[in-house]
């Protein structure tokens, strides 16, 4: 995953805000190996699925795609609930083969050990953000930008073992942290086409989502966006709405109670909360947040209470 050069905005900082801004949860489905003629998939379920390769080879099958080998320490994340199939072979068995996945072992030749499991993003912010990414992101173990999670694969295969069905509950926070480092180098690439991701990636509303990020309470008007982004209203508008799918006002409140959101859970009052994205009416701010987040902003923050 190769990056790209910076321009004059601060990049990481957007990135570690966005990263900031998802809501996962993450599940484990199994954790094991299979040997012999095999062929599994997570495809069905209505959820975004991962498979990390913890030991061995094996084939990634997609329709319409060439088979992708993938070896141990890759990894394919799957962003949407999307018709595929691994195997241990780049001609698979044929469909309904069924195999059971062991326990992992060091001693079983020609295995392929496999963590597999399954995402959900919450709220509809993350539901904007994910959905400016590809279907599907593959990371490799030679990857230079990701050496940094060779570490994780490797906790990962030590928590390994015992019932495949049944892994241990590390495995997940583990998948969540390998996660968060695909995003952040995915976030990065110029294959990201639209949403949240584009805007930070057109030089021209770089500077605009620096100052909304800054000062998310200020009284932004559409003319006051094109002026930052040096264009008419017409042709910001026009141009925005090309890049991230909605207009300017929809994702300006999105992005307003995502950041209320974030001040709630670090233990700000809702007052305090509602004032910094600009808002001085306590049911204004109510409904907006639950229009977005889902909650009222009392039941979300006591929710949320460390």
């Amino acid at each position: 995953m190769s990056t790209t050069p910076q321009t004059g905005f601060d990049n990481d900082r957007l990135v570690h805000w966005l990263l900031d801004s998802l809501d996962l949860q993450t599940t484990v489905f199994h954790v094991g190996q299979y040997c012999g003629r095999w062929r599994a998939s997570t495809a069905g379920r209505e959820l975004a699925s991962y498979h990390l390769v913890l030991r061995g080879d094996c084939w990634l099958h997609r329709p319409g795609e060439a088979p992708l080998r993938l070896q141990a320490g890759d990894g394919v994340f799957l962003l949407r609930d999307l018709p595929h199939f691994l195997s241990g072979d780049p001609l698979p068995p044929a469909a309904g083969t069924t195999a059971v996945m062991q326990p992992l072992s060091a001693t079983a030749d020609g295995s392929t050990g496999l963590a597999c499991g399954f995402f959900h993003f919450r709220g509809a912010l993350s539901a904007l953000m994910m959905g400016s990414f590809p279907d599907c992101l593959v990371i490799r173990r030679d990857d230079p930008a990701l050496a940094a999670t060779h570490a994780l694969f490797e906790l990962m295969l030590a928590e390994a073992g015992g019932d495949p069905d049944h892994p241990s509950p590390l495995v997940a926070r583990l998948t969540e942290l390998l996660f968060f480092y695909v995003i952040r180098e995915a976030a990065r690439q110029d294959e990201v086409a639209s949403g949240l991701w584009a805007i930070s990636r057109r030089g021209e509303f770089a500077p605009l989502l620096d100052q909304l990020l800054r000062e998310p309470g200020r009284d932004w008007s559409v003319e006051d966006m094109a002026q930052l982004a040096h264009m008419s209203r017409a042709s910001f508008f026009k141009h925005f709405v090309e890049a991230c799918g909605q207009p300017p006002a929809q994702f300006l409140l999105q992005l307003r109670m995502k950041i209320a959101a974030q001040r709630l859970n670090r233990g700000d009052t809702i007052t305090r909360a509602a004032e910094h994205v600009g808002y001085q009416s306590y049911a204004a701010f109510s409904r907006a947040f639950k229009k977005v987040i889902g909650q009222q902003p009392g039941a979300y923050r006591r929710a949320n209470a460390h």
